[in-house]
């Protein structure tokens, strides 16, 4: 079956107004995804430094992605989504070219170490800014009512993007060096910036500004259902590897490959489930799935059962991430949605910060199946959530869709 031929009619519709974003997003997040394998190796064998280092100048990202959310959401909420995607693109061309400008000092460690410390920074808040805003900017093109269809495919384009981006960096890295590298992500947002250039921006709506911290507490309910449900991506992304070599089983990577097709595929498929029947009760069966697949790589007895394991647990997160997101848009007012956006997702990154030292923990511990088992469990947890939060909509049902 062609993908397309898996999208219904009400996606179409909403996939052409949404393209030209989609597109954009896809282009420019090739920004975080170039650098992702090369960074360790420049910090490590073109610096010198060790790993500590090395995690200290990857973690800075996701550090400056975090503390940036609030001024997203404000941005979007403020002055319009578009403004906050530009400024993100415009941020992430400027780590770029500290990249570029780090290769002048390599005779200098420190120094080169610092610019790329800033370069991190600077694509840190461009993700949050860029992640963001497109999700507020989609929402107000589509409406509240749609707002699990954009997650759906903002999503899929973040995704594609990172999953391309990281092997093409390590091909320029190999072949040409960290130049190369250097100058493909100033590249790739400067043309997200092109393409952006003819779509309008949302006009904010008006109404009282309401502090980020208000906003926060407004969708803590759903975003801890999300950073729940989001465990077994981090034990996979960071620990399925390892357990196919300890398990002494070949081809490790075909459990991501295996994860990726099926998240990819749950969204194709059933992307348009948690607007036409609510976030709450599709969170319900994600979750489950996701948690079922978790369990079948704790137990599995062959690489077969752990990869699909794998497919299973992407599966259902792919759906778990759109489901919450509806219910966190629902309990926004319509003037703070940029600001709901960025503080649902500070769960997402909370979460997988957490996640890879307590799994890792556990594995020195008790052993990887155990450590699937506990993520099962959590994940498990999150259906308590999703009840509550069901309960809830059965009182103040979802818009209607028109």
């Amino acid at each position: 079956m062609e993908p397309s031929a898996a999208i219904d009619e009400p996606q179409r519709a909403a996939l052409a107004i949404l393209r030209p974003i989609v597109v954009a997003i896809f282009i420019g997040f090739l920004m975080t995804g170039l650098p992702i394998a090369v960074i360790p190796l420049q910090v490590s064998h073109a610096l010198g430094f060790g790993p500590v280092v090395v995690g200290a100048i990857v973690g800075a990202q996701f550090v400056a992605s975090l503390a940036s959310r609030p001024l997203a959401g404000r941005l979007s909420d403020g002055r319009g989504a578009k403004v906050a995607v530009v400024t993100g693109f415009t941020s992430a061309a400027v780590a770029g070219a500290l990249y570029i400008v780090s290769l002048l000092f390599t005779g200098i460690p420190l120094v080169a170490l610092g610019v790329l410390a800033l370069a991190r920074v600077a694509l840190g808040a461009a993700e949050s800014l860029v992640a963001t805003g497109s999700l507020a900017w989609g929402v107000a093109r589509l409406g509240p009512a749609r707002a699990g269809i954009v997650m759906v495919w903002v999503g899929n384009a973040i995704f594609a993007a990172l999953a391309i981006g990281a092997p093409l960096g390590g091909v320029l890295y190999q072949r040409w060096g960290f130049a190369a590298v250097g100058v493909a992500a100033l590249a790739v947002p400067l043309a997200a910036l092109v393409i952006l250039r003819g779509i309008p921006n949302v006009r904010p709506v008006s109404g009282a500004r309401v502090p980020f911290v208000a906003v926060l507490r407004r969708v803590a309910l759903p975003g801890f259902g999300l950073a729940l449900s989001s465990v077994g991506f981090g034990t996979i992304t960071a620990f399925v590897a390892l357990l196919f070599v300890a398990r002494q089983w070949a081809h490790p990577a075909l459990a991501f490959t295996a994860f990726g097709i099926a998240f990819i595929a749950a969204r194709l498929r059933f992307g348009e489930l948690p607007d036409r029947i609510g976030g709450a009760r599709v969170a319900l069966a994600a979750v489950a799935v996701g948690a079922i697949g978790q369990g079948m790589i704790a137990l599995a007895a062959s690489p077969l059962v752990a990869t699909l394991g794998a497919a299973l647990s992407g599966a259902g997160y792919s759906l778990a991430f759109p489901a919450f997101g509806v219910e966190a848009v629902r309990r926004a007012p319509a003037q703070a949605r940029g600001a709901a956006m960025g503080a649902y997702i500070m769960f997402l990154d909370v979460a997988l910060g957490f996640t890879g030292p307590a799994a890792g923990y556990v594995v020195g511990v008790a052993g990887y199946p155990t450590m699937y088992l506990a993520s099962a469990a959590v994940m498990l947890a999150s259906l308590a959530v999703a009840w509550i939060l069901l309960r809830e909509a059965v009182s103040q049902p979802l818009p209607k869709m028109s």
